[in-house]
């Protein structure tokens, strides 16, 4: 495995864990982030032993979203041309919002750790992941309103699906801090813990569990979720008619009843 720059990554007993390590910068999301994240999904996706990510972040915080140093590089390289500079930043955009579309359609399913700030493009990239859990510090904002900017990479158009259309107007209009509390009572993190130890602890042995399972039935379900989000119910329902009709026929449902039936614990191929 390669070594990154903006990112620490492991796999062990079939869990990915993907850490954001730049703790001194506050895990800050630089040029090298928004470029690795790609590699690092892609890989995963590709590595059949990976059955479920742990996407965390280094120190005491998650991260605070877009490094502004990286910002202030994009608008050094603006021009006087008006046409010209709209069409050299839509780019830029549609680069960073690949980076989190490679989480968001990873095959595998990915769960956010997150304490301390988690703030701005932070909370990007948070929406793109199937799961998200806090410690008791946790604090997240949709800070673009800010900076005098929409939020340009998911948030406001994955967090209606999360948090519901009203509470995400809020949050987007004012940028206002939300605590692990709130977050929970909202829905924007399912469970949170005491402590960051207490949270990774916690979050590590859901993904166990995760990982215990067929991982031909876990992306079929992952696959069938996300549909979920675009198309009708009779179009979804058509979807896993056909999909089911290939992966019904995986050795995994063998193996799954003769372990049901044996009170055994199942043991199933990457």
């Amino acid at each position: 495995m390669p070594d990154y720059q903006a990112f620490r990554v492991e796999l062990k007993d079939k869990i990915a864990h993907v850490q954001i390590n730049r703790p001194e910068k506050i895990n800050a999301m630089n040029a090298a982030f928004w470029s690795e994240i790609v590699e690092i999904f892609q890989w995963i996706d590709d590595t059949d032993e990976a059955r479920v990510v742990v996407l965390s972040g280094a120190g005491k915080h998650f991260s605070s979203g877009i490094d502004l140093m990286m910002l202030a590089s994009v608008a050094n390289e603006l021009g006087k041309d008006v046409g010209r500079n709209a069409r050299l930043l839509r780019r830029k955009i549609l680069t960073m919002q690949a980076s989190f579309n490679a989480v968001d359609n990873c095959r595998k399913p990915v769960l956010a750790a997150i304490q301390g700030y988690c703030i701005g493009g932070a909370i990007d990239l948070i929406a793109a992941c199937d799961m998200r859990y806090a410690a008791g510090d946790a604090q997240f904002s949709i800070k673009e309103v800010d900076m005098g900017m929409a939020a340009d990479v998911g948030t406001l158009q994955r967090l209606p699906r999360i948090i519901g259309d009203g509470m995400l107007r809020e949050l987007a209009y004012t940028g206002r801090m939300v605590d692990a509390q709130e977050a929970q009572r909202i829905g924007l993190v399912n469970r949170t813990f005491a402590d960051q130890a207490a949270l990774l602890d916690g979050v590590f042995a859901i993904a166990a569990q995760i990982a215990a399972k067929s991982p031909i039935a876990v992306t079929g379900t992952k696959e069938m979720i996300s549909y979920m989000r675009d198309h009708r119910i009779d179009d979804g329902l058509e979807y896993i008619a056909t999909w089911n009709a290939a992966m019904l026929q995986s050795t995994d449902l063998r193996v799954a009843v003769a372990a049901s039936m044996s009170k055994q614990a199942p043991q199933f191929d990457d």
